[in-house]
């Protein structure tokens, strides 16, 4: 039996786009998860094993780690929020495959800041100096 081989993507190839902001790459981006809330349920008729029964979708924050430069543009963002002006974007994380071309995209729905860490520094340290930011958000779809 012969056939195409359909390989995995690799999770280092990939890029993120935040809707109106240019940004470098991210060295890491991690929180995709969604699940269901189970509610049990019994009448008093019923059998001693409960129904179960769908209750909110719930999304874990996603974060992103990049290496800081002289961007300031998700910095902004989050001023923006810290200061009152929650502006929600949509984020795409795009995977990426051997030859470049874009093959998988989630997209985070009505994203917007909800912490954000400064570098560390340390005299003795040789590591790249890394921002964090989690936004939190509404739901999140994989669109191809």
């Amino acid at each position: 039996m012969t056939g195409e081989r359909n390989d995995p993507y690799r999770n280092f190839r990939y890029r993120v786009e935040v809707e109106g902001i240019e940004q470098a790459g991210f060295n890491e981006v991690s929180g995709f998860d969604a699940s269901l809330d189970v509610i049990e349920y019994r009448e008093g008729n019923d059998v001693t094993t409960p129904r179960k029964l769908p209750g909110l979708a719930k999304y874990s924050n996603i974060t992103l780690k990049w290496g800081a430069t002289d961007s300031m543009d998700l910095y902004e963002w989050v001023q923006e929020c810290i200061n009152g002006t929650i502006e929600r974007k949509t984020v795409t994380i795009i995977a990426i495959d051997e030859e470049g071309n874009d093959v998988a995209t989630w997209q985070v729905i009505e994203a917007w800041p909800s912490k954000y860490s400064a570098p560390s520094f340390n005299g003795m340290g040789s590591e790249v100096a890394v921002e964090f930011l989690e936004l939190a958000h509404e739901g999140m779809l994989r669109t191809a």
